[in-house]
């Protein structure tokens, strides 16, 4: 098995997992989603299946070196790591669908001091290191554009209910913070 292979299952593993053990819970304030979790995995599985049938029918190369995909795997793992921080800097109120939890507060420890989304930027960033890995700028675009909009979306979302929640305590912490990118947005 190559470590392509083993990176890519086990990326995919690991979001099946936290799809599977990190949904809200009886006694917290849910249906806030309104259907984010959906349109996530959606978008997941077409981004993927375009990303791959253009790295199969459109010969439109990132660069003409074997280092592209190892850069790429490169740059999934990084995001890995970033989401993977992120969720247990979150620790009890990570939940994979929108919600609020009981005695829920505004996370500003971490990466949440520079970052009101990092878990999100980690996800994005993987997806990015997995189009730069098919050394394909079609693939990335099919990748990226489906994901990017999902997430996009659901930040919308996510802020709306925490703003609703919590009301200017997030407001100010949106004024110290970017939304995905340190330093940038």
């Amino acid at each position: 098995m190559s470590i392509f292979t083993i990176v890519f299952v086990l990326w995919g593993l690991s979001e099946v997992f936290l799809n599977r053990f990190f949904h809200s819970g009886k006694s917290d304030n849910k249906n806030q989603d309104k259907g984010t979790i959906i349109i996530i995995w959606l978008s997941i599985a077409v981004s993927i299946a375009l990303g791959i049938l253009s790295k199969l029918n459109i010969k439109l190369p990132i660069a003409h070196t074997s280092l592209i995909p190892y850069l790429g795997l490169t740059v999934l793992i990084i995001g890995m790591v970033i989401r993977t921080i992120a969720i247990i800097t979150l620790g009890k109120f990570f939940t994979v669908d929108v919600t609020l939890r009981k005695d829920h507060k505004v996370i500003r420890e971490g990466l949440y001091r520079i970052m009101r989304h990092p878990s999100y930027s980690g996800s994005l960033l993987s997806f990015f290191g997995f189009g730069i890995s098919l050394n394909n700028w079609a693939s990335l675009l099919c990748i990226m554009a489906p994901v990017t909009i999902a997430m996009l979306y659901r930040i919308k979302i996510e802020e709306k209910v925490l703003i609703e929640y919590f009301g200017s305590e997030y407001e100010e912490y949106k004024k110290t913070t970017y939304r995905l990118i340190p330093w940038i947005y």
